[in-house]
């Protein structure tokens, strides 16, 4: 036996007597129920049996058997609401077979070259991350036999706020774990081997057949006959563009080999015993529940956090020994080649994070989303990999077959995700609109950039109408110009305070305007569990990109808008995108980053001298008009 079979085994065996130990506090939990029914038993017995008779005794027995009943019900009332909470599920978009068969394809062969199940659905994720979901959990509001998986359309993300109990690769280390995943910290740590390590997602009910690693044959006997879907694959959509076919194998092949573990009977009900005591804390802190239900909610709630602070150090080292026995199992997979990918993984990361918070949030804001995000992250991983020397070379792979040839119609799975994307990290209304509707890459310079500097710029003439400034020029003082926002922020006093106050108003107000998100779509008939989509009427950012602002920050925004549309209209300038750090002011097809600091000089310190050496060089007229919105 080689040395990565043996560590496989020694993982596989730690992860189950962990999950064993997760099993005994479930069991201690009963037996702390049952005590006093027990003791209710027992007095009873002797009374029969003329043993501790008496009206002493009898007074006794009658005090336990009520306890006892009341302690049943009560336990009885718990075990109820765990039952019924509804662990929540990962926002995805589903990704039906026959609209990838490649990518089934790939996935089920690397199964079988690593002896696990297969597992049963594909779904994508806006985000650099991979993992394994169980969703075998509380049957779904579609009947059981329209359970008929969709094709990938746009706006369909499925589940609910989070993800359930799972974490895999896909972090910049290339490092990943399957955690719990629940409040008290039950998390799982993947170990840092070489070839990077993927976790294993929630795993299936107890009693699943399938290849478990390094279960005893008693457990296998106990699966036998018995069958459960196997957990969903959710994949890391920008692995899809920019990763090469073969990268993408190599970085899913620690996430696949998890399934074996999700397999094992322990396991699988370890697992389900912390998810249900999650989910019943999550019911429990949900809001507007009415008088009858709050207390008996808060009850439910306090008992399953004090079970799952007894779980936390047993669930969180199962998960980590689940993630290194996935990680040995996938060893001899594309060993050589995982390490190049884990590189891509890092690289993917870093590009999508600026593509979110630098390219799309600006467009969010203004009420429009990229439908072309997955795309737009290959162009600007190729943009870093130009600026970046580390990564020089990484673009000479994009002569391979790209990972999102696999999917049948890669255009309407990256405007699914995309559309995720933004309800994900902004809070976006579930379909297009009047005031959220799509924009192409083409489209963006003059849609978003140019419009978003306008509306800045707006806003600011608006604030200083507001505040009784006087123009700039006294012959024509409806004529909003540059110059009469660098006379007021260059002159005495402190007026960098009072307009940054006054816009961060302006901003709050607009933003109160702004039309609420629609509700959710609800699921066409057939759509099945993964078209599920519960967000409520009014969703919030679940992962926001950015803190609030501060009022300085808008200032200087807004004042670098109004330069902007006065370079564009006196200096011949144009709005332009850079895909690495979002709108951006071409003058001479060539973009200028160097507008920042002289804005800063003037908002922070009311000094207007770098700003207008800056403008004379450009050839911005400050005492011109500027159009408005």
């Amino acid at each position: 036996m080689s040395g990565i079979d043996v560590g496989e085994e020694l993982g596989a065996r730690a992860a189950q007597a962990r999950a064993l130990a997760l099993l005994r506090i479930r069991s201690r939990a009963l037996a702390v129920v049952i005590t006093p029914a027990a003791v209710a038993v027992v007095l009873f017995a002797a009374g029969a049996q003329g043993h501790l008779g008496g009206p002493v005794w009898d007074g006794v027995r009658w005090a336990v058997a009520g306890v006892a009943v009341v302690v049943l019900l009560v336990a009885a009332a718990v075990a109820v609401s765990v039952a019924r909470a509804r662990p929540a599920m990962s926002p995805t978009v589903p990704v039906a077979e026959e609209g990838a068969p490649d990518l089934y394809r790939l996935v089920r062969d690397l199964a079988d070259r690593l002896g696990v199940p297969a597992p049963s659905a594909i779904a994508l994720t806006p985000d650099c991350d991979s993992w394994l979901e169980d969703r075998t959990h509380r049957a779904p509001r579609t009947p059981r036999a329209h359970r008929k998986r969709p094709k990938v359309s746009p706006g369909a993300p499925s589940g609910a706020a989070a993800r359930s109990g799972t974490s895999g690769a896909g972090t910049p280390s290339g490092t990943a774990g399957a955690g719990a995943g629940t409040p008290s910290g039950t998390a799982g740590a993947g170990a840092g081997t070489p070839s990077g390590t993927a976790g294993a997602g929630a795993g299936t009910p107890s009693g699943t057949a399938g290849a478990g690693a390094a279960a005893p044959p008693e457990a296998h006997g106990r699966a036998a006959g018995e069958k459960a879907p196997a957990p969903v694959l959710v994949i890391g959509s920008p692995f899809l563009w920019w990763m090469r076919v073969a990268e993408l194998r190599a970085v899913l092949a620690p996430v696949v080999a998890g399934t074996g573990s999700a397999a094992h009977p322990d396991i699988a009900a370890a697992r389900r015993f912390v998810r249900g005591l999650d989910a019943a804390v999550a019911d429990a802190a949900a809001p507007d529940k009415g008088p009858l239900r709050a207390a008996p909610a808060a009850f439910t709630g306090w008992v399953a956090r004090l079970l799952l602070r007894a779980c936390r150090e047993h669930a969180a080292e199962m998960e980590r020994c689940v993630a290194v026995t996935a990680s040995m199992r996938a060893q001899d997979v594309d060993y050589a080649l995982r390490i190049a990918a884990q590189e891509q993984v890092g690289l993917a990361y870093a590009g999508w994070d600026r593509l979110l918070t630098r390219v799309a949030l600006p467009a969010w804001r203004m009420g429009r989303w990229p439908s072309r995000l997955d795309a737009g992250v290959v162009s600007a991983l190729t943009e870093l990999s130009r600026r970046d020397r580390l990564a020089d070379g990484f673009t000479s792979r994009l002569g391979e077959r790209p990972a999102c040839d696999l999917l049948e119609e890669p255009g309407v799975a990256d405007e699914a995700t995309s559309l995720l994307a933004a309800r994900l990290f902004h809070g976006g209304p579930a379909e297009s609109g009047p005031d959220w509707a799509p924009v192409d890459w083409q489209q963006y310079p003059e849609e978003v950039v140019d419009r978003k500097w306008r509306t800045e710029a707006a806003r600011l003439h608006r604030v200083l109408d507001a505040m009784g400034v006087p123009p700039a020029s006294a012959a024509d003082p409806a004529v909003p110009t540059l110059a009469r926002v660098m006379e007021h922020l260059a002159g005495p006093g402190e007026p960098g305070e009072e307009l940054a106050a006054g816009i961060g108003a302006a901003v709050a107000r607009d933003d109160a305007r702004a039309p609420a998100p629609g509700p959710a779509p609800q699921p066409a008939a057939g759509a099945g569990a993964d078209a599920l989509d519960v967000w409520g009427p009014d969703p919030l950012p679940l992962f926001p990109l950015q803190p609030p602002r501060t009022g300085t920050e808008l200032l200087a925004d807004h004042v670098a808008a109004m330069v902007c549309c006065a370079a564009v209209d006196t200096a011949g300038a144009a709005p332009g995108l850079d895909w690495l750090d979002g709108p951006a002011l071409l003058v001479d097809g060539e973009r200028r980053a160097d507008l920042v600091t002289p804005v800063l000089s003037l908002v922070e310190d009311g000094d207007p001298d770098p700003l207008r050496s800056w403008l004379a060089e450009v050839g911005v007229r400050s005492d011109k008009p500027v159009r408005l919105v």
